[in-house]
């Protein structure tokens, strides 16, 4: 697999990590402390093989981007945050950011 590929993958799992780990009570429930351990250990292997062929920075950038940008998207989705105009259109431009970080490497 490319290290773009696994990168975005990666960025994925982020988003996955981040509300497992929200949704596990401060890892006090235990199917959400064990999906949070092992998507963040995926993750972030896949993070150091991606970066091994990227740049560090774009690599990190793209990562946080795709996983933060999921993120609040799925909390928003969700209702734990509010989905206002001006949210949607800073997430999206997140997105934009992160598509031209990948256009420009």
């Amino acid at each position: 697999m490319g290290a773009w590929t696994v990168l975005v993958l990666s960025g994925v799992l982020e988003a996955v990590w981040a509300s497992a780990l929200a949704a596990s009570d401060g890892l006090r429930r235990p199917v959400p402390a064990v999906v949070f351990a092992v998507t963040a250990a995926v993750s972030l292997a896949g993070l150091s093989y991606a970066m091994t062929a990227l740049p560090t920075g774009t690599a990190y950038a793209v990562w946080v981007g795709i996983g933060a940008a999921l993120t609040v998207a799925w909390s928003m989705l969700t209702g734990r945050e509010s989905a206002t105009p001006l949210r949607i259109l800073l997430v999206l431009g997140l997105v934009g950011c992160v598509i031209g970080l990948k256009v420009v490497g």
